[in-house]
């Protein structure tokens, strides 16, 4: 596996030299970049010039100057090089500073889409596999492909309008009218008779029973205000810990496995003592004391299963930990609901906090939970479009791998063996139906990464997308090639790792390799 490795790294070597140098050529070719000032009227038109033509050393013939630009780009990667020189933009700006801006913005953009698509879209499409021509079914794939099909640009116009300007508008009178509950319920009825077995009576009842509860729901939260000052608080965490609890252990271990499922409880209750001991802690939140409670929370999970035992400790040790780890974060989700009016009151914000456009709010100044409150509502509206725009692909990819894998003699053969059918699906299904999606999802994140040109432009985020068309507008070419050398690489590495996930989901791989 080493060797392969190795091999791999120095044939994306050797390809990102090729395609880089000839990346550079076509943009030497593709314009002037004094254009502009040839046709400027300044009075000092010939040194402004003569500046950027020593800036953008445009006397040197192109191919020798891509050598130039490749010495200062190998710094880039060079242990202990003095700096990383990716050259000057025509506006003088170092294209380290241009490129590492924008790559932050559009990672945490693609990075929030992509993995809300992958969960959700896997998600659905195994479940749908397993209800193949249900009426779940036949929904999922009627809504996946109406979004796929919608101009990403046109679904990005409604989300500004619905999402931001209509939501915003109904915070400054946050009360539901009846017509809308009623719209609600009905919605929340057909989706809870989608998931329901076949049978008309028990659609039916789901109906009935989404519809109420969506209407109860809806009523109370109107009534006590909870849009304008929301929280979870310490009844309704402990509850959602509990359906947690018995999920995660379903899912990984199987409900008959006692010791897991007093394992996730365990958690559960730990879980709500550290709502109340933790909350005074994290009025000083910071990032890294985020990462180290989870850190603590996932050790103290796995210790809780080591301790319980049973006959795989394993399965106790990883329910227990998935287990706390979402009763954590239950408990930021509940602290930043309860930061939320404090962050619409806020000068800055000034009542309307589902932003339409940028990446941040300019001049804001607040906690740890104020900026992440800021962040969250100006990622909200561009990562939903990305997210509802992947959905169809994900779901139709997974979908019809779990169909040819349930379809195999081994899968038939499991269950022969008398396998539950959780382990048939979860053990030995789901494993292999992933191995055609590790293509997919590698090839995504290495495309998305580059920008998503048009979600970016109308929500006029700063991204690596519009980086790179503003530079081929202007014929600049170290922030084209900047570009290109952060996608050609993030392109490289997301293949290896998907030929490096085909070894860890079928062993085959792995020998051959």
């Amino acid at each position: 596996m080493v060797t392969y490795i190795v091999r791999r790294l120095v044939t994306a070597v050797l390809i990102l030299f090729g395609a880089s140098f000839v990346v550079y050529q076509l943009t030497a070719l593709s314009g002037d970049p004094l254009e502009d000032l040839r046709a400027s009227n300044a009075p000092n038109r010939d040194q402004l010039i003569q500046a950027r033509t020593e800036l953008l050393d445009l006397n040197t013939p192109a191919p020798l100057r891509y050598f130039g630009w490749l010495a200062g780009a190998a710094k880039c990667i060079i242990p202990f090089a003095a700096t990383c020189d990716l050259g000057a933009s025509i506006q003088g700006e170092a294209v380290t500073t241009s490129l590492g801006r924008a790559m932050g913005n559009t990672i945490t953009l693609v990075a929030t889409a992509t993995v809300l698509a992958i969960i959700i879209g896997i998600s659905l499409g195994i479940i749908t596999a397993l209800r193949q021509y249900s009426g779940l079914d036949y929904g999922v794939t009627f809504m996946s492909f109406l979004f796929f099909s919608l101009p990403i640009f046109w679904l990005a116009v409604l989300l500004k309008e619905f999402g931001a300007i209509g939501f915003n508008n109904f915070l400054d009178d946050p009360d539901i009218p009846a017509s809308t509950i009623a719209v609600v319920a009905i919605a929340s009825g057909l989706i809870w008779a989608l998931f329901a077995s076949t049978s008309w009576k028990r659609k039916g009842v789901a109906f009935l029973l989404g519809a109420a509860v969506a209407a109860a729901l809806l009523s109370i939260l109107d009534l006590v205000g909870w849009f304008a000052n929301p929280g979870l608080g310490p009844i309704v965490i402990l509850v959602t810990g509990v359906g947690i609890a018995f999920g995660i252990v379903l899912l990984t271990a199987g409900l008959r496995n006692r010791k897991a499922l007093y394992s996730s409880l365990i958690m559960v209750a730990l879980g709500l003592v550290a709502y109340y001991v933790v909350n005074p802690i994290l009025n000083a939140a910071t990032i890294w004391m985020i990462i180290i409670l989870a850190v603590t929370t996932v050790l103290v999970g796995m210790g809780v299963g080591y301790a319980m035992g049973g006959y795989d400790r394993s399965q106790s040790m990883r329910a227990a930990a998935l287990t706390g780890v979402l009763m954590g974060f239950l408990i930021v989700v509940d602290r930043f609901m309860v930061t939320w009016p404090s962050y619409v009151s806020n000068p800055r914000v000034r009542g309307r906090p589902i932003a339409t456009v940028g990446a941040e709010t300019p001049g804001l100044d607040g906690t740890f939970w104020i900026n992440g409150l800021d962040t969250f509502t100006h990622l909200l509206l561009p990562t939903l479009a990305l997210l509802l725009a992947s959905l169809a692909s994900y779901s139709r990819y997974s979908r019809a791998s779990m169909l040819e894998i349930m379809n195999m003699d081994y899968i038939r053969t499991a269950r022969a063996k008398g396998l539950s059918e959780r382990t048939v699906v979860m053990r030995h299904a789901f494993r292999n139906a992933l191995i055609p999606l590790a293509t997919l999802v590698a090839f995504d994140i290495g495309a998305l990464i580059g920008g998503a040109i048009i979600t970016e432009q109308v929500f006029a985020f700063s991204g690596m997308g519009q980086l790179f068309v503003q530079a081929l507008q202007r014929t600049d070419p170290d922030p084209i090639m900047g570009f290109f050398l952060v996608a050609g690489i993030l392109a490289l590495v997301f293949n290896l790792v998907a030929d490096i996930a085909y070894s860890v989901l079928d062993p085959r791989v792995r020998v051959k390799a």
